[in-house]
């Protein structure tokens, strides 16, 4: 069972591309063009998406100290957060290293952080191009490379401005592939023989690596195990027993990197399934595992589980491919592997989802774009024409024409095409999939054009290539474009006003979304943790009290008209019916003299300011009224206002002129907090201190308080409306170890000054009770005060 290889023949570009494509330009284009795709959106002066203003906040932070804190007081409030628990340290270093090396030039942190992912992302297109030129030929991997590079699917997540942890995890998939390519090259395995064996430590030490870069590192130890699985098939069907033996060396890499990736854990945080994460202890619990050496549950499992069965069945298959003679029985053997692999999927599928997908149950069904089932307009979008070429990859699959590299590339391939089916955002990792399909097709293609010896074929390949890069092209260049950071002017004026009227531990409370951008513009912290959050769905509703505020130690409450316009989401995070909280935003169409027109889908109201009030008609559905009550925001603020018209029917309209909308809701909405606030103004408890005349507006909810300040060089807890009775204290040190806790008697008192016990703390927990009834929580750390 020596080392074999194809032979160079095979290798060879059959198509009239490769004078094309042969060129020392070659890699540096794909490199020019990826970059410039990718770096459109640096003409933003704000991030786009919501998450990237948590990990920039992060990274300035502990810049800022000199080190990377593990204890957050910013986030998760009013508790604070163990980094540790999210991500890996090494996810956040990247752009903080990339701002070392080039803060002598000028650059910032901010901007070493937006262009970061434009650079993982080309990096990403450059290993993908080696591997497949490795695995092919030039013909193919340049196509492939050019493929990923236009395609908005692969330019969505690793765009300048939006840094996300998917594109650490493709880039060091990519130098995996990288890593088998050139374990299978033939050149390679001619000089080195069977120490080419060596090169599958690439994939193992990529995946270890990936294990420092993102929570959800775990998809790369099923990417390589489907390449292994499809490599040891691969050897099956095509008679290359040498193919097991890498096969196995692949699968014992991967092994390696599971071993790699737990000894990352200590140092770097382990990812969402480790013993420390609710995730994992569940995990671990279902799956009868007992944390020891490995500390976390997947990672315990592949090498439990996992990795012993692949070796089992690439051991099988081996005995098999002895045993069986007949092409026709081994693809019958194939066969049943793979139905068998169905059934023991569908049977054992509860437990899957219940163990391995816990984490999408978070998101709830459809609560957020990224984790929506891909339609196929979503595939449209990220693809374009390349989708009509990925079925030509089939046309490899012929018996005179495949090779074990095909073998590979359905390895990375299906379970992509899986994940794609399963979330949006999995387009992403999916894009390697399509590229490499459509690449490898394109050139199928055209070789069978050569065989059925079609006239102007050089032609036809130059519009088949064109027609898959220029609709495509266009497409990544116009959503490309057409992205916009949700966040604006209007935002960052009230977020820094807020950060200079409030206290550095105090607690904000928005809507999730626009929770990381109170944490990177006004440094204060927030309840909000990513995903939509009940409590604060019913707190806009008025479902939730003040003694729940005050349990949250919630200080300021923020309404926008980016949450109006997200009503809708908000009452489904609420669990309420949509149907019973009706709350449309209309824009405004026309002005004609004193007369306003607000007019969308179906909906209109007419408003004309006149002596004893507003004369506004509502219409909907054929029906005329005039609502039971109305609000005009003009330049002093929202104001009620009397309301003539026609016959009066249970509506309120709000009339904001500032910014040209109106909002129509029924009583249940009107009466909700959100609605209070944004379009009255006034609710009992709350006192406003910012508004910019109805698109963003910042309360204070007036409670038992308690402010940190530093003053005559000592921390102070400062108490408003003291009416609490005990105060009670906890210190920690930075890696989450409590090291202090004790309560103290304040009846009567407005301050207290930190005990000198908590100075070696480098976090701080208070709450501040009445008789055992929470007023108010928080977190700081020392050397913010």
């Amino acid at each position: 069972m020596g080392i074999q290889v194809d032979t160079p023949k095979t290798r060879e570009p059959r198509v009239g591309l490769g004078s094309l494509i042969k060129t020392r330009y070659l890699l540096p284009g794909i490199i020019l063009l990826a970059l410039i795709l990718r770096l459109i959106p640096m003409r933003f002066s704000y991030f786009l998406g919501y998450d990237t203003y948590f990990h920039a906040t992060y990274v300035e932070y502990s810049a800022a100290l000199g080190s990377w804190v593990n204890f957050f007081p910013y986030a998760n409030a009013p508790w604070g957060m163990l980094i540790d628990q999210f991500h890996p340290k090494w996810f956040w270093m990247p752009p903080f290293y990339l701002y070392k090396l080039l803060s002598p030039l000028g650059v910032s942190i901010g901007e070493a952080f937006r262009v970061t992912p434009a650079i993982v992302g080309t990096v990403t297109i450059i290993f993908a191009y080696i591997a497949i030129k490795n695995l092919y030929s030039n013909t193919e991997a340049a196509l492939s490379a050019v493929f990923m590079a236009i395609s908005f699917g692969h330019i969505f997540r690793s765009m300048a401005n939006y840094y996300r942890g998917d594109n650490y995890l493709l880039l060091w998939y990519s130098l995996a592939l990288l890593g088998i390519g050139l374990a299978l090259s033939p050149k390679l395995r001619k000089k080195l023989g069977r120490g080419v064996l060596i090169l599958y430590l690439i994939p193992g030490l990529a995946a270890g690596l990936a294990a420092g870069f993102w929570s959800a590192y775990y998809l790369i130890f099923v990417l390589l195990l489907a390449n292994a699985a499809f490599l040891a098939l691969g050897s099956l069907l095509l008679r290359k027993p040498w193919a097991f033996v890498d096969s196995l060396a692949l699968t014992l890499s991967t092994a390696v990197g599971a071993l790699m990736a737990n000894s990352l854990g200590p140092h770097l945080g382990y990812g969402m399934f480790g013993w420390n994460r609710p995730d994992g202890a569940a995990a671990a619990e279902k799956l009868g595992l007992e944390f020891g050496l490995v500390k976390d549950a997947f990672l315990l499992a592949y090498l439990k589980y996992a990795v012993p069965l692949m070796v089992l069945l690439i051991v099988l298959l081996l005995a098999a491919s002895h045993v069986l003679g007949d092409t026709r029985h081994r693809v019958a053997l194939v066969a049943i592997i793979t139905l068998a692999g169905v059934i023991m999927g569908i049977h054992y599928r509860g437990l899957i989802e219940s163990v391995f997908l816990t984490f999408l149950q978070r998101f709830g069904d459809e609560a957020i774009a990224e984790t929506q089932r891909t339609s196929l307009r979503d595939a449209w979008i990220s693809y374009g024409t390349l989708l009509l070429a990925t079925p030509f990859f089939a046309l490899r699959m012929r018996p005179s024409q495949v090779k074990i590299p095909d073998f590979i590339v359905l390895g990375f391939a299906i379970p992509g095409l899986i994940m794609m089916v399963l979330w949006t955002r999995f387009l992403f990792i999916g894009s390697l999939a399509v590229a490499a399909l459509a690449g490898i097709g394109t050139v199928e293609l055209m070789n069978l054009l050569r065989e059925k010896n079609i006239r102007n074929r050089k032609y036809i390949t130059a519009a088949v290539v064109a027609l898959l890069i220029i609709p495509s092209g266009v497409l990544g260049i116009q959503h490309t474009l057409n992205a916009r950071p949700f966040v604006n002017e209007k935002w960052e004026t009230a977020l820094k006003v807020l950060e200079e009227t409030s206290s550095k531990n105090d607690v904000v409370l928005t809507w999730w979304d626009q929770g990381y951008w109170v944490t990177y513009f006004s440094h204060r912290a927030t309840p909000s943790r990513g995903v939509p959050d009940e409590l604060t769905a019913k707190y806009y509703l008025g479902l939730v009290g003040e003694e729940e505020l005050m349990n949250l130690g919630v200080d300021y409450v923020i309404v926008s008209y980016d949450t109006v316009l997200k009503f809708p989401a908000v009452l489904k995070t609420a669990g309420v019916p949509v149907k019973d909280y009706p709350m449309v935003p209309i824009p405004l169409v026309e002005e004609s003299g004193n007369t306003l027109i607000f007019a969308q889908d179906g909906y209109s109201i007419t408003a004309r300011p006149e002596k004893n009030g507003w004369n506004i008609i509502v219409s909907v559905g054929g029906s005329a009224f005039s609502p039971l009550g109305a609000f005009v925001e003009g330049g002093h603020g929202a104001k009620a206002v009397n309301v003539t018209g026609g016959p009066k029917a249970e509506a309120f309209v709000y009339i904001n002129l500032n910014y040209g909308y109106a909002v129509l809701m029924n009583w249940k909405a009107f009466n909700t907090t959100l609605a209070r606030l944004m379009f009255t103004e006034s609710l009992p408890g709350y006192r406003m201190v910012y508004s910019d005349g109805g698109y963003v507006k910042i309360f204070r909810f007036e409670h038992p308080n308690v402010a940190v300040v530093s003053r005559e060089g000592k921390i102070i807890l400062e108490f408003a409306n003291a009416t609490g009775t005990r105060l009670i204290l906890e210190g920690f040190m930075d890696n989450g170890t409590r090291v202090f806790e004790e309560s103290y008697d304040v009846r009567g008192l407005d301050e207290f000054p930190l005990p000198p016990g908590l100075e070696g703390s480098a976090v701080v927990r208070y709450t501040y009770e009445r008789n055992g009834k929470v007023l108010d929580r928080g977190t700081f750390r020392t050397k913010d005060i």
